[in-house]
Formats: C-alpha cells, structure tokens, sequence
C-alpha cells in the first residue's frame, strides 16, 4: 500500500524509479532474445517488427528515466505511456516462454 503521508517527488521516487528499471531491464532480456536466437514460431519480419518495437520503447523508457532524474524526480509518466511498454512487455514474455518450451523439448 502507498503511503499518502510522503510527499508527491518522495511517491514518484518510490515508485516511478524502480518501474522504469523494471522496464530498461526486461526490455533489454527481450531484446537480447530477439537479436541472438531465431525464434521458429515468428516469421522473420515479425521477429524484426518485435525486436524494432523494443528498441523504440527501450528509447522511450531510457528519455523517460534521463528527464525523470535531470529534474530530481518531479516529472512522471502518463499512464497512456506506460500502458503501450506493459503491452509490449506482455508480448515479449509470452514469446520467451513459448521458445523457451519449445527449447526444452
């Protein structure tokens, strides 16, 4: 439970700040994935619409986290912008896990 007794730049550093880590470093697993394995149940062009996709929001996520701290914590993210890279990650796993199945047999 949030703690409505810290101030508003106390609450974005307890909770935005380890959301955007969250972000940076499981988008750079997906992207790690993508680049280094050929993913058999993905087309070529989708593998590379994926892979293009992380990226873009890897640039998104690493501007957020640059203003987020060039201001001392007192920027946050929308919630429309956070939605879309949530989605993203969404994919990312369940592809992870589907070659990772696949991997094991």
């Amino acid at each position: 439970m949030l703690n409505p007794k810290l101030p508003e730049p106390d609450l974005l550093k307890a909770v935005l700040q380890p959301l955007l880590e969250d972000f940076k470093y499981w988008f750079e697993r997906s992207r790690q994935l993508l680049e280094r394995e050929e993913i058999t149940f993905l087309s070529s062009s989708e593998q590379f619409d994926l892979l293009n996709r992380v990226k873009q929001a890897q640039q998104e996520v690493n501007t957020a986290q640059a203003l987020f701290q060039a201001t001392g914590g007192q920027v946050g993210v929308e919630t429309t912008v956070l939605m879309p890279w949530h989605q993203l990650l969404t994919e990312c796993w369940q592809v992870a896990m589907r070659f990772r199945k696949e991997q094991s047999r």
